[in-house]
């Protein structure tokens, strides 16, 4: 991998491990002088800074939660005076209180040097015309974005989710090369490039998208339908910035995260003792740069696995695989924990099948559990052959996750759209 305006000239495991410690030991000592949540969890810990000597050190120190940021709404984790504060954003919680971060302008500053980063990975130039269909406010998605394409230096077409009558003709019309959204954004505008008819009117070549996670059948489906020669998946989280954390180079043999800017540890979300190289756990999280919310151990409760071979690109940034879906996705099915990105991963590998499915979770008169799952046929496949897939389907569920269910196969387009994230499970068991 070259390096570029924003890729720095790290040689070396070596040389990013030692930025690594004394960002690791700047942001421990950053938080215990100027937090008042940090200083108290590292006290009641037994930590103190200079206990920080290696990276292995970071073991010491506790880690950090959602409900955390929750519980010191509005402010939480704040370690800078109020006066150096320039902008916060938020993402929804789970208990009513949305977690709100807030950000000094270097930390505005270093997030756009990430996602600028992002960009370059991405091959795209200042020719490129990026039309930007995520949402805007207070989250971190559309202003993120934007103030990087416009860091980096292409064309920024702010146009936000939805409209897909705009969104056709501002591809048509201002002639886009980048579409950025989310996955679902993504096949619905694909589909309905398709519908259409306009794919040879267009001049898209890539699409970056993130917020969710998407199987290979749906990635390959938008291929197909707008006919770019990549798709990227950004990663990232308000928590840490928001997106721009990291993304797949043209290679896409995994998602190169920035590690000259966080610590990533993949821990098994039970134990919370470190996985072995290349198996599955929970994202956890340590900033190494970031001055008014810094994040120590935080779990993300986003699951991945690292890959320890290095990519062809020749990149010195280590990679993670695509995010593989959330700890707390999984739902106990007659005692079975299930992801859904187990079921996922079988239909993915159904070719006759399209990339969207649904999962129903009911409980009968019986007082038993019963899963169905809806699935839409791929719409060159003959509907006579419903049966024979439903059966397939409930085989490749059964013999791998050991549960048996009902499998209903659809039409394509049966199955709901959205121009923001899917609803994939819907548990009507204690309804």
């Amino acid at each position: 991998m070259k390096y570029g305006r924003f890729i720095p000239p790290i040689k070396d495991k070596a040389e990013l491990e030692a930025i690594q410690l004394k960002g690791l030991r700047w942001t421990v000592e950053h938080a215990y002088k100027n937090s008042d949540f940090y200083r108290k969890k590292m006290q009641e810990h037994g930590v103190t800074p200079d206990m920080i000597r290696t990276l292995d050190d970071i073991k010491r120190l506790p880690f950090t939660t959602a409900q955390d940021l929750q519980e010191g709404y509005p402010f939480p984790l704040r370690a800078v005076d109020f006066e150096k504060i320039v902008r916060i954003h938020a993402s929804s919680g789970t208990t009513g209180k949305r977690k709100v971060l807030c950000y000094t302008q270097k930390d505005i500053d270093d997030w756009m040097e990430m996602f600028a980063r992002c960009y370059e990975f991405a091959g795209l130039t200042t020719l490129d015309r990026v039309q930007i269909a995520v949402g805007y406010g207070v989250w971190t998605a559309g202003v993120g974005f934007q103030l990087a394409c416009e860091k980096y230096g292409a064309m920024a077409i702010p146009v936000g989710p939805g409209n897909l009558d705009m969104q056709c003709q501002f591809l048509m019309d201002l002639e886009s090369t980048v579409l950025c959204c989310t996955a679902s954004m993504a096949l619905l505008m694909a589909e309905e490039v398709n519908r259409r008819g306009i794919r040879d009117k267009i001049k898209l070549k890539k699409v970056i998208m993130g917020s969710e996670r998407s199987s290979d059948a749906m990635r390959q489906r938008i291929k197909d339908l707008l006919g770019v020669d990549h798709v990227f998946d950004i990663t990232g989280l308000t928590e840490l910035y928001g997106p721009g954390a990291g993304i797949d180079c043209e290679k896409h043999m995994g998602i190169h995260y920035w590690a000259d800017f966080y610590i990533l540890e993949i821990l098994d979300p039970n134990t919370l003792d470190p996985v072995f190289p290349g198996e599955v756990g929970e994202m956890v999280v340590t900033t190494l740069k970031k001055e008014a919310a810094p994040l120590i151990r935080y779990r993300t409760r986003d699951l991945t696995r690292l890959i320890p071979e290095p990519c062809e690109c020749g990149s010195v940034f280590p990679m993670h695989d695509r995010i593989l879906g959330r700890s707390d996705d999984m739902f106990v099915f007659r005692g079975v924990n299930i992801y859904p990105s187990s079921i996922d991963e079988i239909l993915s590998g159904i070719p006759e099948l399209g990339s969207e499915f649904q999962i129903i979770l009911e409980r009968g008169i019986d007082g038993r559990d019963y899963m169905k799952v809806r699935v839409e046929r791929d719409p060159k496949i003959s509907p006579e052959l419903n049966d024979m897939l439903s059966k397939k389907v409930e085989r490749e569920i059964e013999n791998k996750l050991l549960v048996s269910c009902v499998v209903e196969v659809v039409d394509y387009g049966t199955l709901p759209r959205t121009d923001r994230k899917t609803k994939r499970v819907i548990d009507m068991r204690g309804v």
